[in-house]
């Protein structure tokens, strides 16, 4: 396993993507990458910008390659497996070596050197081509347009909080955000027909939340030691402390933001209400298809805007902007121009 961060103006074919070093820029010249054994050649089609994206800009995690993580696309060459040439894919992002004593103990999510897509020593999905484990690519479901598709990652981290937590009908749970992550999250849990409410501050999250038939508060509505279960899925430090405040002795606070530094909290306090705090990250892709498949989940409401790669600058910047949902980067005009 080694590191697909080649930089521009490298041998070979040549690719448009998104590079990072000091700050974001097009590169036209980024080598086509070529799989390594037991890999494929994926033809981006579509992309999305994750919240994670924008934290790394902010000094989240050290990176310097092509970002992006979250993508649909197709198999364009794959020596170990030429049948599956032309499959329209999704890609689990974290690249594991196999081998790793945490690998073998079977949490290979967390595998001592693995690497991870836009991420972590791995080149992302920015771009026009990317490379993938073929262990790592799943078939997306004919019935599922690539702008469902897209979002299969994030959806599939919002599922990993019921591997995690048990939720149930009887139980009364608040997620603390109602961004890009805390809507998936929120149409995940409306599922389990728990007593389910989210924070909300902004009228287009709102009336979002309220299409789907989830109910939200705002801030100030929030009781204090009011839930059983507490998702903070916010981003921002305040999120937090409103979320430990909501949460109930002897609950669960679930943490699904990533913060770019360190993030404070009364320790002693969680100490005595015995709360567990639970750290989520990513999640299993063919649960997340199959909701797709079976619409029971629909995420393409999310969607605020479509950029061509060649914008993939201003896509980034259009992200940030405040209450911006889900902004896609259309990386298949290349392909099929």
């Amino acid at each position: 396993m080694g590191a697909d961060t080649n930089g521009p103006s490298g041998p070979g074919p040549h690719m448009q993507g998104l590079w990072l070093d000091d700050e974001p820029r097009l590169v036209t010249d980024l080598p086509v990458p070529t799989p390594a054994a037991g890999e494929a050649l994926v033809r981006v089609r579509l992309a999305g910008v994750c919240g994670t994206d924008l934290a790394v800009l902010k000094g989240y995690v050290p990176f310097c390659g092509v970002m992006g993580h979250e993508f649909v696309g197709e198999i364009a060459a794959a020596t170990a497996a030429p049948g599956r040439v032309g499959e329209r894919v999704v890609g689990e992002i974290n690249v594991v070596c196999g081998d790793c004593a945490a690998c073998r103990a079977g949490r290979s999510s967390h595998c001592e050197r693995r690497e991870v897509v836009g991420l972590r020593g791995r080149n992302g999905v920015f771009a026009e081509y990317v490379t993938l484990p073929l262990a790592n690519l799943h078939r997306v479901p004919n019935a599922v347009p690539d702008e469902a598709a897209v979002f299969t990652e994030p959806l599939a981290a919002a599922l990993q909080i019921l591997r995690q937590v048990p939720v149930g009908p009887d139980q009364r749970v608040l997620v603390v955000g109602a961004g890009r992550l805390g809507q998936l999250i929120a149409r995940v849990l409306r599922l389990t027909g728990c007593e389910l409410a989210v924070v909300a501050r902004r009228e287009p999250q709102r009336a979002l939340l309220a299409a789907a038939d989830i109910p939200w508060r705002s801030e100030g509505d929030v009781p204090t030691a009011g839930f059983d279960i507490v998702i903070e899925a916010s981003g921002a430090p305040g999120g937090l402390a409103l979320a430990r405040r909501a949460l109930r002795p002897l609950g669960t606070l679930v943490l699904k933001s990533t913060y770019a530094g360190e993030v404070a909290m009364d320790l002693a306090r969680c100490v005595v209400d015995e709360i567990t705090v639970v750290g989520s990250r990513c999640g299993p892709f063919a649960p997340a298809l199959r909701l797709l498949a079976g619409d029971l989940v629909d995420p393409t409401p999310l969607i605020d805007d479509r950029f061509a790669l060649a914008d993939a600058e201003a896509a980034l910047r259009r992200a940030a902007e405040p209450g911006v949902l889900k902004v896609l980067i259309d990386c298949g005009d290349f392909h099929r121009g």
